[in-house]
């Protein structure tokens, strides 16, 4: 599911939001893959990169060593957080902060010097990390086969079916009736959650 909300604010400028969110089907229980930017001014953006669970890492040791561990994930997360202008950001969401990896990247980024060193963080480091993280997401998540029984896949029907109504809900549900009103966006949040429950 991708999407790009591009809207001017009445208290002035405007609220740029890129996602990019995939989903694996039941057949495979590797990890999901999230992105999300969201600029707010030109000197401050918020980035959301990760690849959450979609089993419990304490009941399952191997598939935290699996894939992030042994993909040394968390590594792009350290090089984020050596930029000067790279603060952690707390989303208010405790669901959202529940289905997080530990090395998920939440980060806010602002700037003192106008937009220009937010474009060369976002050229220079978010860039190419996020292609690095996705990249690790296609090799070792969406191509893994991993064996999954009939009843693991009951049970991840079911989970991913709950995360994504969830941060549908959370997620859009707090932004979209402030760009489109209330009406349209509860159009649009119906037709998005229906397509996902297919």
């Amino acid at each position: 599911m991708g999407s790009w909300v591009h809207a001017e604010l009445p208290t002035g400028g405007s609220l740029d939001i890129t996602s990019l969110s995939a989903y694996l089907n039941s057949s495979n229980d590797a990890p999901n893959f999230v992105f999300e930017l969201i600029r707010s001014s030109p000197t401050m953006i918020i980035l959301v990169l990760d690849l959450p669970p979609r089993k419990d890492l304490v009941l399952w040791p191997d598939y935290l060593k699996t894939f992030y561990e042994d993909t040394k994930l968390d590594t792009h997360r350290q090089a984020l957080e050596k930029i000067p202008e790279v603060q952690p950001y707390v989303t208010s969401s405790l669901f959202i902060r529940t289905v997080a990896s530990p090395t998920a990247i939440f980060f806010r980024i602002q700037t003192e010097n106008g937009g220009e060193r937010i474009d060369e963080i976002i050229r220079d480091h978010i860039d190419p990390i996020s292609k690095q993280v996705l990249g690790i997401w296609l090799d070792h998540c969406a191509c893994a086969e991993r064996d999954v029984g009939e009843e693991d896949k009951a049970y991840l029907r079911k989970r991913d079916g709950v995360i994504r109504n969830k941060t549908i809900e959370v997620d859009l549900g707090s932004s979209f009736p402030r760009l489109f009103g209330p009406e349209a966006a509860k159009q649009i949040l119906e037709a998005i959650k229906e397509y996902f429950t297919v």
